[in-house]
């Protein structure tokens, strides 16, 4: 009688490329979800390699230095992923030798995913790779990155997969990031389990946006739209309309829109709509209000106009959201 054949087990090779002053949490908090995943899996799904341009180890932000695997000259064809991890002084690391490799990386190996940790997303766009791609990048260095790349597709959320590029704001939202990975490549309980050991009380999803704060983007100069924003924030469940609004400010409604449309690029209306959903989400994903309590609470008199509202925002409606939760 002939012995089947069993499948082999599925297995991941990442990539962590370092430069100079790169931000330890995301890099440590990707690869210690992808070491306990082996030690649930029970065996090495994932491996994981530092990448630095000479092979001489790197300094993290936080002045501990780490050594590296792999220099810019290595083969790296058994590799799925590889993430450019960065940090603070970003600009000053997007010198030739590292475009070269991201690029023949790109070129060579088309099958492989890049991806960004913190403000590694500059680093990408500096080597014009995801300029076909959504983004995302670690919310204090938003507004630069906005100004040096205004036509990319930037996101404010706390990572975004799309194709073959993952980008990541850093923190602890790279430890979110790979814990979705996870679960798509092997199923909610192993995520799950993960999370349950590093105390995580739940995996936030790539639809979650960063809490970037309004006066740190715009700067102080532009308090008229920083107070209606504050304004709208405060007030989710009893909606103020625009007009009270600019009254309170101290502007024409006119003037309001004008203030939304060139520093937020949106519509008073829609953006005080854009808060009362994501605070919905957020009570879907982490309390157990009812979903018509929850519609109340951001504002919306009847259940049916806030599951319209909330599917045509996010895609999905709130009982589902509810059920993946």
């Amino acid at each position: 009688m002939q012995m089947q054949s069993q499948t082999p087990p599925k297995t991941f090779t990442y990539g962590f490329v370092l430069v100079e002053d790169f931000s330890l949490l995301p890099m440590t908090s990707a690869i210690e979800a992808m070491r306990m995943a082996n030690q649930v899996l029970g065996f090495k799904a994932y491996s994981w390699y530092t990448i630095t341009h000479n092979g001489a180890p790197v300094k993290a932000s936080d002045s501990i230095s780490i050594s590296a695997d792999f220099d810019f000259s290595s083969s790296f064809n058994q590799f799925d992923t590889i993430f450019v991890c960065a940090g603070i002084n970003v600009v000053k690391q997007a010198n030739p030798k590292l475009v070269q490799f991201l690029t023949r990386i790109e070129q060579k190996h088309q099958k492989l995913t890049l991806g960004s940790l913190c403000t590694g997303t500059y680093l990408l766009a500096h080597a014009d790779l995801i300029k076909q791609s959504r983004c995302t990048i670690q919310w204090d260095h938003m507004e630069m990155f906005c100004e040096a790349y205004p036509s990319l597709n930037i996101e404010s959320s706390l990572f975004v997969i799309d194709d073959k590029r993952i980008t990541c704001a850093g923190g602890t939202a790279a430890l979110d990031m790979m814990l979705n990975i996870i679960r798509n490549d092997f199923g909610r309980d192993v995520s799950t389990q993960i999370g349950e050991v590093f105390l995580a009380d739940r995996i936030r999803s790539e639809n979650e946006r960063q809490k970037i704060p309004l006066q740190a983007s715009l700067g102080s100069s532009h308090e008229s739209l920083i107070n209606a924003v504050s304004l709208m924030e405060a007030n989710t469940e009893e909606v103020i309309d625009l007009d009270s609004i600019s009254d309170y400010i101290n502007v024409s409604r006119r003037q309001l829109e004008r203030l939304f449309n060139k520093h937020l690029k949106d519509t008073p209306s829609r953006y005080y709509l854009k808060i009362r959903l994501n605070k919905a989400h957020r009570l879907l994903t982490q309390t157990s209000m009812s979903i018509t309590d929850v519609g109340i609470s951001c504002g919306f008199s009847t259940t049916p106009h806030f599951s319209k509202s909330y599917r045509d925002f996010f895609g999905i409606s709130p009982s589902n959201e509810r059920i993946q939760q």
